[in-house]
């Protein structure tokens, strides 16, 4: 990995440029959105220029935050001529997706700021830092450090995405100056009922009828140490689901009495599987799981897209959690 640049470096490249991309990866989550929102809003306040794009775009669960409108779809961007192109919350530089990386290809300076710790450190400038809990928190340090503006858009963008990746701060990466970001941030103003409720309360209905569907699927090893179910094409086609819809679904699984490890398989368009794992057991690393098959991530959070058949995807990934487990003593 590249060595870190330090946040005055950073901040020199932002203010010796004047025209920005901030850019997140595919099937962006509310860590990625969050996070591009919160910077280039800030950059904005500084007087630059600013594009923000998602191969994706914007997903709807996250349409309530302010100034979510500016995500562009990068394939349908018109004219994206930026000196200075931003990643985010994005470990690998495919990851943005081939119409970001055809977007932002003639960008002169790449900075690449995440908390994942296979990031590789791929831009001019990397800020990596995997012990941050989100790269939303990232964004806070950042502009705290250079005493840039945080305004009512940054704020809210900054907790949604601290609070997302974190599971509402539950998870044990949470850490005290996590606490401390938001307890500012609520000085700053922040309405964390209402904001709250826009996250987590506001989903639409084909959500409980996927989980439904997912129920019904639900399988578990003999010991229960591992819990896995699969979504299947026909099932996203009769729902009509959109790829946000399965955003969370695996932490319903992953709480599960006597789980150590939760895998969740999805059928892609192309013969694709996602795979999406989580570990409740720092003995199991899951990015190192992941790894295996290309994939990577977080420790205990961490993501796979292979080859499939689905059933030969399972069968393969479920034989290396088991015997990271049986490595581990825990069976």
């Amino acid at each position: 990995m590249s060595e870190n640049a330090t946040f005055a470096q950073i901040g020199e490249a932002f203010e010796s440029h004047q025209s920005f991309a901030v850019v997140s990866h595919v099937r962006p989550d509310g860590d990625a959105i969050g996070s591009i929102l919160a910077l280039g809003h800030a950059l904005e306040q500084m007087g630059k220029s600013v594009r923000y794009l998602n191969n994706d775009g914007c997903p709807e669960s996250l349409a309530f935050l302010p100034g979510s409108e500016k995500v562009e779809i990068s394939a349908e961007a018109k004219e994206v001529e930026v000196e200075v192109a931003i990643t985010l919350d994005t470990a690998a530089h495919a990851r943005v997706g081939e119409g970001s990386l055809e977007a932002i290809k003639n960008a002169k300076l790449l900075i690449n700021i995440d908390h994942h710790i296979s990031n590789p450190g791929y831009g001019d400038l990397n800020y990596i830092d995997s012990n941050s809990p989100a790269t939303g928190q990232i964004i806070y340090d950042l502009l705290t450090a250079l005493d840039l503006p945080i305004s009512e858009i940054t704020r809210d963008s900054i907790y949604v995405a601290v609070s997302t990746d974190t599971g509402s701060f539950q998870y044990s990466g949470t850490t005290q100056r996590t606490y401390e970001m938001a307890a500012d941030l609520v000085g700053r103003g922040l309405k964390v009922g209402e904001i709250n409720q826009l996250t987590y309360d506001n989903q639409p209905y084909r959500k409980v009828e996927l989980m439904r569907a997912l129920l019904n699927k639900l399988d578990r090893s003999e010991d229960g140490h591992v819990v896995w179910w699969d979504l299947r094409m026909e099932t996203k086609m009769e729902l009509e689901l959109i790829d946000d819809d399965t955003e969370g679904m695996i932490d319903f699984i992953r709480a599960v009495q006597g789980v150590v490890v939760a895998v969740f398989f999805e059928d892609l368009e192309g013969g694709k599987i996602r795979v999406s794992m989580r570990s409740k057991d720092k003995r199991i690393n899951v990015s190192e799981i992941c790894g295996i098959f290309g994939g990577g991530g977080h420790a205990l959070a961490a993501g796979i897209r292979m080859a499939g058949p689905l059933e030969s995807a399972r069968e393969k990934v479920l034989d290396e959690v088991s015997a990271a487990i049986a490595r581990e003593g825990l069976v």
